[in-house]
C-alpha cells in the first residue's frame, strides 16, 4: 500500500511565553498524491504555522511529519533543504519574485536547486510560461506585469521542478476577484494533470475550489464535510 504523500500524525507546535502559546494542537492529517486540499481559518487560527511545518521551514515540538514515507524530523538542516528545493513548490501571497530579473530568470531560478540537468532547465521554463499564459512577457520584469500576471508567474515558479506537492499561502490574498479566479482556473488545471496542491486561505470561496477542505481554529483541525 502505499504511504500518503503527506502525513501529519499528532503534531504540536509550541512558542515559549510566558504563556506559552501552543499554535497547532495534535494535528494529524493524511493527503495523497493528486489531491487539492485547502486549510481555511481566520488570522491567528494556526495557518502560518502549519504552513511552515508542512514546507519543512519549521519543526514540530512534538509528532511526526512524513513526506512520501520519509520521516522528516532525523533530517539535517541541509537535508531538508534538499527535500524543500526537489519535493515542494511554494506560491506566495505576495509573489517574491525577483525584482530586477526577467520573468525568464524568475522561472529558471529554483532549478538551479532541485537538480534539474542545465540543458533541460529553459526549454522547461519556456513550458511552463507557455502554460500559464506568459510566453509573451518571458523577457518583462516582474515591475511592468500586472498582480494576476505576477502570481501567475510565481505558479509557473513554484511548478517548473516538478515536485510533489505545491504549498499555496493566501495565493489571491492581493488579488482583484477576476484575476483571482484566473489563478484559481490554473490551479484547477494543474491539479487535474496529477499535481498535488495544498491551498492556505482564510477565503472561504477560494477554499471551496479544492477536492477536499480543512478547517483549522484554534490550532486544531477539523475536516469540512
Amino acid at each position: 500500500m502505499t504511504a500518503p504523500l503527506v502525513e501529519l500524525r499528532d503534531v504540536t507546535r509550541s512558542f515559549p511565553g510566558p504563556p506559552e502559546v501552543q499554535a497547532l494542537k495534535g494535528a494529524s492529517l493524511c493527503i495523497d498524491a493528486g489531491e487539492y486540499v485547502s486549510i481555511v481559518g481566520p488570522s491567528g487560527s494556526g495557518k502560518s504555522t502549519m504552513l511552515n511545518i508542512l514546507g519543512l521551514l519549521d519543526r514540530p515540538s512534538v509528532g511526526e511529519y512524513r513526506i512520501e514515507g520519509q520521516l522528516t524530523g532525523e533530517l539535517t538542516e541541509d537535508q531538508r533543504a534538499a527535500v524543500r528545493a526537489r519535493r515542494i513548490g511554494f506560491v506566495f501571497q505576495s509573489f517574491h519574485l525577483m525584482a530586477r530579473r526577467t520573468v525568464l530568470d524568475n522561472v529558471l531560478m529554483p532549478m538551479l536547486y532541485s537538480g534539474v540537468p542545465r540543458a533541460e532547465r529553459e526549454p522547461r521554463a519556456r513550458e511552463v510560461l507557455d502554460r500559464v499564459g506568459l510566453s509573451h512577457r518571458i523577457d518583462f520584469i516582474p515591475g511592468t506585469l500586472s498582480g494576476g500576471e505576477r502570481q501567475r508567474v510565481a505558479v509557473a515558479r513554484a511548478v517548473v521542478s516538478r515536485p510533489s506537492i505545491v504549498l499555496a499561502d493566501e495565493p489571491t490574498g492581493n488579488l482583484d476577484e477576476n484575476t483571482t479566479g484566473g489563478v484559481l482556473d490554473l490551479f484547477d488545471e494543474m491539479n487535474a494533470d496529477g499535481l498535488t496542491l495544498i491551498v492556505i486561505t482564510h477565503d472561504a470561496s477560494v477554499a471551496a475550489r479544492a477536492g477536499r477542505c480543512i478547517r483549522i481554529a484554534d490550532g486544531r483541525l477539523q475536516e469540512v464535510a
